[in-house]
């Protein structure tokens, strides 16, 4: 959808072409293209400067300031204005600086105003509006208008009228639909959402008619609802409507209350019938037709108004654009406020006129101007210390992949200011210096600050920048390669300035980064003068960045050439990002590798051959380098190969290696499986004897004295051991640690590795010594100590010994817990057991949630080395089993006896 569509014709960008009709040219021949093929060809490449140059990120600061959704979505799809003339950009920059002005003492509110284009393309297309788009159309013209009485009355107090007449010629000639709003306002009540009854004498007799006709049928169902209620048809008198016509609820049972009715529904269960009486037929009949002729009306008249607002598309358009034109100014000049700026003077004409001039010698005369990209950095930090940046990267670099967004040791002010002059009469400007030195980003903002100037924007600078008008700001700055259109880094490069020399006029800026570069030096050194002397003759500006001595030296034999270099600090051997005008700046590629460290006899040798490179020996320097370069080329064949085969055998051993692990990753999962099963079958029949030892215990312990209790627990004591060493081996106990400090391995025995999932290894070396011996998995070779090896037997019964162990500890605090008298000549001393009120808590009668509370707060309250008596009571057993859980896994019990025949219902926990 455009929203700019009564702008001047200059203020709208031309279409772009396809790639395809733009194929470019690599060579410039005497046959000029057309001038349509030029203008779209022109229009390509400052597309391309403008995304080079980051105007889209520029634009998406800008779009912070706007007010009106029209106005963020322009600027957002990077479509605000840019003058096509010097009249242009000096309107632009005059609607700012008004608003600027106004803003120091006034603000005006933009609240009600919505991008309505939408609905009037609609009206216009023939579609019928809704009452809350009428009501929005209503909204945006009352509100436009407030906001041209505000401006007027602000510019009507003082003496201001001739400061703010810029933004009063913005909405002089503005219709403001003034007729066309009270038309809405008195059709449609905008808070409810509904058209009035005065809308149209027929709507207001309809309705009328449709009030009077409802209120004798409801008065009519309401009469038989509560006959049918009081006759026990129907629950509670029901009214509702089916079908658009108004019935009664009746049980089907009683359907015969109603003689004649007809049935609408039926409930979904069928027990309930939906019936209009015979009497109520024709009123609903009349409120079918009332309702029907109330809905045309009401089309009607949403009719009327969308045609009214089709008939003044133009005019509403014509709104729309001048409100989205205050507001843009506006959102300048916020803009401006928020970083600073100050308005520039861009004048019209050529550097020779300007040069002419005794009070204005510089062409571009710019104090302390900061990239407004890194100035957002800056800004945001200074006024939130925590607060990041969350936008889009900055990528301002120098064209070697180095930033400059880093502040420097000893600069207070970042991003760093630069200061840009330029004499008249100076057509082209040679930029030299180190890498990393702010070369390319000192051209990129001023592309920038040319492209703020001609939109109208202030800029972050000091004093007044001064500056010319271009018709066209072109760069070639980046890498142009291209696989698809088979171009490498150097002929994407001249394929560009191909293009720029053929688009460029006497009015364009041009901005070329490393010109010449990605080829021999000599021909790139001749290449690039060759273009910059066309330039020099074709463009009002042109700025280039270059490592070429060569072409500092034009300067000496043509005035219209400028020197300028980047300064670098030979005593911090960094850069100070300050452009030193009229000099010629040097590398320092030596002076930085030597304060880095290198070698001095290495940088003594650099300096011999830079002396060999000087342009008077570039000759047979070619020779040199030529049988170099095809020296190094067959290294890194040769290379290239023996990489290639070295891929080819590792590659070989890891698929070997890959799937001799799977293979063993199969085979310790079958083993695993056969030995789980093994060994549940083993638990499963231990489990079933010692139940079947512990249930004879429980037998005979009823019916046995407390005399012969002891004899019973030792008799149980043996035949669980008898259980345990059935399913054990005789000698595993006998096992320990010391045998694997003693244990050597031979050549071709299997051992187990630490740390190596369980996976054997094959000894293939004998030890050498008492520590390391070494080993083989797979085609891995490599040695080990001895500490981290063990036998495959030593293994097993180490495993075995554990779960022995583990057994018979278990076993014996199963029988500690259910006997804590055998424990009697333990160290340990608990108190009496003897049962207080302060020893006790009764959990009888309460939830299982509850008692685990009591139970809990009760055994963190008893102290060290006490007994606690938990009563739980018998009941159904739950409160008793939550009691057990929470004392066998309590930190604070060391154990506890469970109820005894003598002490039913109750459990005694001893306390650490």
């Amino acid at each position: 959808m455009q929203l700019i569509t009564n702008l001047p014709t200059s203020f709208i960008k031309p279409p772009i072409l396809s790639p395809k009709a733009l194929k470019p040219s690599f060579s410039l021949s005497n046959s000029r293209k057309s001038n349509s093929d030029r203008f779209a060809l022109s229009q390509t490449l400052q597309s391309e400067t403008l995304k080079i140059l980051e105007w889209p990120s520029v634009c998406k600061q800008l779009s912070s300031f706007t007010s009106t959704t029209m106005g963020s979505s322009v600027v957002q799809n990077v479509e605000i204005p840019i003058g096509q003339t010097w009249e242009e950009s000096q309107k632009l920059l005059d609607q700012t600086a008004a608003a600027a002005a106004m803003m120091d003492s006034w603000t005006l509110d933009f609240s009600g105003i919505e991008d309505v284009s939408g609905i009037v393309d609609s009206a216009v297309s023939g579609q019928l509006l809704t009452i809350l788009e009428l009501c929005a159309m209503r909204g945006t013209l009352r509100a436009a208008k407030r906001l041209c009485e505000k401006l007027e009355q602000l510019a009507a107090s003082g003496d201001c009228s001739e400061r703010y007449l810029p933004l009063l010629e913005i909405l002089k000639d503005c219709n403001f639909q003034v007729e066309l709003e009270h038309k809405i306002q008195f059709c449609i009540d905008c808070n409810l959402l509904i058209i009035l009854d005065r809308a149209s004498e027929d709507l207001e007799i309809i309705r009328s008619e449709r009030k009077r006709n409802m209120g004798n049928l409801d008065s009519l169902l309401k009469e038989v609802s509560s006959r049918i209620f009081q006759a026990g048809a129907i629950d509670r008198p029901l009214i509702t409507k089916r079908r658009s016509r108004m019935c009664v609820g009746v049980r089907a049972s009683h359907r015969s209350l109603l003689p004649d009715g007809v049935v609408l529904d039926v409930s979904s269960s069928g027990a309930t019938y939906f019936m209009e009486p015979k009497e109520a037929v024709e009123l609903n009949n009349m409120e079918v037709r009332l309702s029907n002729s109330e809905k045309a009306e009401e089309i009607a008249i949403l009719s009327l108004l969308t045609s009214e607002i089709a008939e003044s598309e133009i005019e509403i358009k014509y709104l729309l654009d001048r409100i989205l034109e205050v507001d843009l100014a506006f959102a300048r000049a916020g803009y401006a406020q928020w970083m600073n700026g100050v308005c520039p003077i861009v004048t019209a004409g050529d550097c020779e006129a300007i040069s002419s001039e005794a009070d204005y010698a510089l062409s571009v005369d710019i104090d302390g101007i900061q990239h407004p990209l890194l100035l957002e950095l800056s800004l945001r930090k200074s006024s939130d210390p925590l607060e990041s940046y969350s936008g889009n990267a900055i990528q301002l670099g120098d064209g070697n992949g180095k930033m400059i967004s880093g502040s420097l040791s000893g600069v207070s002010t970042f991003p760093v200011p630069i200061d840009i002059k330029i004499e008249g009469g100076k057509r082209v400007v040679v930029i030299s210096g180190p890498n990393t030195g702010g070369k390319t980003a000192s051209m990129k903002t001023l592309g920038l600050a040319s492209l703020m100037s001609k939109a109208g924007m202030f800029l972050p600078a000091k004093n007044s920048p001064r500056l010319p008008w271009f018709n066209l700001i072109l760069a070639d700055i980046g890498d142009h390669q291209s696989l698809e259109q088979n171009l490498s880094t150097f002929s994407g490069h001249i394929t560009r300035i191909c293009n720029i020399l053929e688009a460029a006029s006497k009015e364009s800026l041009v901005l070329i980064d490393e010109i010449g570069s990605g080829t021999d030096p000599s021909e790139g050194v001749a290449l690039s003068t060759s273009i910059l002397q066309y330039l020099k003759d074709r463009v009002n500006l042109a700025v280039v960045t270059t490592h070429y001595a060569d072409l500092s030296l034009l300067k000496e034999k043509d005035s219209q050439f400028e020197n300028a270099a980047m300064e670098f600090s030979p005593e911090t051997l960094q850069p100070t990002y300050q452009i030193l005008w009229g000099s010629t700046g040097d590398s320092n590629a030596l002076s930085i590798a030597e304060s880095i460290g290198f070698d001095l006899n290495i940088i003594q040798q650099a300096q011999q051959w830079v002396e060999r490179l000087k342009p008077e020996n570039q000759q047979e320097r070619k020779g040199v380098l030529y049988q170099s370069l095809v020296q190094e080329r067959n290294k890194l064949e040769a290379q290239a190969r023996r990489a290639a085969s070295l891929h080819a055998e590792i590659m070989d051993l890891y698929h070997e290696i890959k799937n001799e692990a799977e293979d063993l990753d199969r085979r310790e999962t079958a083993l695993r499986a056969r030995e789980t099963q093994r060994v549940q079958q083993d638990l499963k029949t231990a489990k079933s004897q010692l139940e079947t030892v512990l249930q004879e215990f429980e037998n005979q312990l009823r019916t046995t004295s407390a005399d012969q209790f002891n004899s019973l627990i030792r008799k149980s004591e043996s035949e669980i051991a008898s259980v345990v060493a059935a399913h054990c081996p005789h000698d595993v106990l006998s096992v320990s640690e010391t045998d694997t400090k003693s244990y050597t391995p031979k050549i071709g025995e299997q051992i187990f590795v630490k740390g190596l999932g369980g996976k054997l290894v094959t000894v293939v070396e004998a030890p050498e010594d008492d520590e390391n011996i070494l080993v083989q998995h797979g085609k891995i070779k490599v040695r080990l100590k001895k500490s981290n090896i063990r036998s495959i037997a030593s293994s097993k019964r180490n495993a075995t010994t554990r779960s022995v162990r583990s057994k018979q500890q278990g076993r014996r605090s199963t029988e500690l817990q259910g006997h804590p008298e055998v424990e009697k000549d333990e160290v340990v001393s608990y108190g009496p057991l003897v049962q207080t009120s302060k020893n006790s808590v009764d959990l009888r009668g309460m939830r299982v949630e509850e008692a685990s509370y009591h139970l809990d707060m009760a055994i963190s309250a008893s102290g060290p080395y006490s007994v606690l008596f938990v009563v739980h009571g018998m009941g159904t057993g739950a409160v008793k089993e939550r009691a057990l859980e929470i004392l066998n896994n309590h930190p604070r019990v060391a154990k506890f006896a469970q109820e005894s025949p003598l002490n039913y219902g109750c459990t005694v926990a001893y306390i650490k």
